[in-house]
């Protein structure tokens, strides 16, 4: 398991001022947690900040937005990165979820105080106000289109708004615990969503209909995904035909992270199961890398890489820190993981 380096503040903003402080910190598995700080001591002639660390680490290439820190004893370096922007007056409670439509121009996100808001991704200035859930909205995403946003909720409903007018054009009801996570299937007229109650259903969106539980966990399912399975995996044959309403289903696979420690990969339209893998603690996420490759995350902080070919053994298991892996995002040629720290 590798050391982490960490700032211990906001370095942006203390290291923003004329004269400046944040705290590091560089712990390592099994050994006393390296303590110290770094100080601005003023600009240089071309305006990037003048910055020196304490005893035990090294401050490496420092731009505007990003200081390149390492700590020699363990041999680690991390660069931290400054935000391109914040906005700070969207929501009063926490953010619970977010995502930005697939023109970049707009984001939605979901908070504690039951509201989602629609803004503007360049400014953060607020659109649309989307108001129906009842206590927290667990997740939200727009549609492909980007004029619709698919939410789900602590009470148990999925709905589908206009990003236009902020109406509720659809509600769904069935799950019988709090809404996790969703997916959308293609362009979208076929729906996916995970609950407490541990079902992922499937959902048609022009009947606003229910068309069956793709998998009967026994345990509350955390995270789904969905993506294109390789032509080699055996995806299992429907016992019966699949609805004339169940659109992109077939080829694909779901994913299922799970409270029980498993990650299981079900067959979208068969609803056979494809492959089980058993983690170190409760699986948060998941998303596909390709149509071989997924990523999930972990309660403990680990990050498994499998291939869905052979899911005896991972490819690789990354442990940056003992914080819980919340979110994973594909990202060019890997992937974007946030954790509870």
């Amino acid at each position: 398991m590798a050391a982490t380096l960490r700032i211990q503040s906001d370095w942006s903003r203390a290291l923003s001022r004329d004269e400046g402080e944040a705290w590091l910190s560089c712990r390592s598995p099994g050994k006393p947690t390296l303590y110290g700080s770094v100080t601005r001591r003023g600009l240089s002639s071309d305006g990037v900040p003048d910055i020196v660390a304490s005893e035990g680490f090294v401050v490496g290439e420092v731009t505007k937005k990003s200081i390149l820190i390492s700590c020699p004893h363990e041999n680690v370096s991390t660069k931290f990165l400054a935000p391109y922007t914040s906005f700070s007056r969207i929501h009063q409670k926490s953010i619970t979820c977010l995502d930005i439509s697939s023109g970049g121009g707009l984001g939605v996100s979901a908070s504690t105080d039951g509201t989602m808001k629609i803004w503007q991704a360049a400014n953060g200035e607020i659109r649309r106000l989307l108001e129906g859930h009842v206590y927290d909205v667990n997740c939200c995403r727009f549609f492909p289109s980007g004029l619709v946003v698919l939410s789900g909720g602590m009470d148990a409903q999925l709905k589908i708004w206009s990003a236009e007018d902020a109406s509720c054009v659809v509600t769904f009801k069935g799950h019988k615990a709090g809404i996790l996570d969703t997916a959308i299937v293609d362009r979208g007229r076929n729906v996916l969503s995970c609950s407490r109650d541990g079902t992922a259903c499937l959902w048609d969106c022009g009947k606003s209909a229910c068309l069956g539980i793709i998998a009967d966990c026994g345990s509350p399912v955390n995270g789904i995904a969905v993506g294109a399975a390789d032509n080699s995996l055996n995806l299992g044959t429907p016992e019966k035909p699949p609805s004339e309403r169940e659109v992109g289903t077939e080829g694909k696979i779901l994913l299922l992270a799970q409270e029980d420690k498993k990650l299981q990969g079900v067959g979208l339209q068969s609803r056979q199961p494809v492959f089980l893998f058993v983690g170190s603690d409760a699986f948060n996420c998941c998303t596909f890398l390709s149509s071989t490759y997924i990523v999930a995350g972990t309660q403990d902080g680990n990050i498994y890489q499998l291939d869905v070919r052979n899911t005896n053994a991972p490819i690789q298991v990354i442990h940056r820190s003992g914080a819980p892996v919340l979110s994973l995002l594909p990202y060019r040629d890997g992937f974007i993981a946030s954790q509870g720290n």
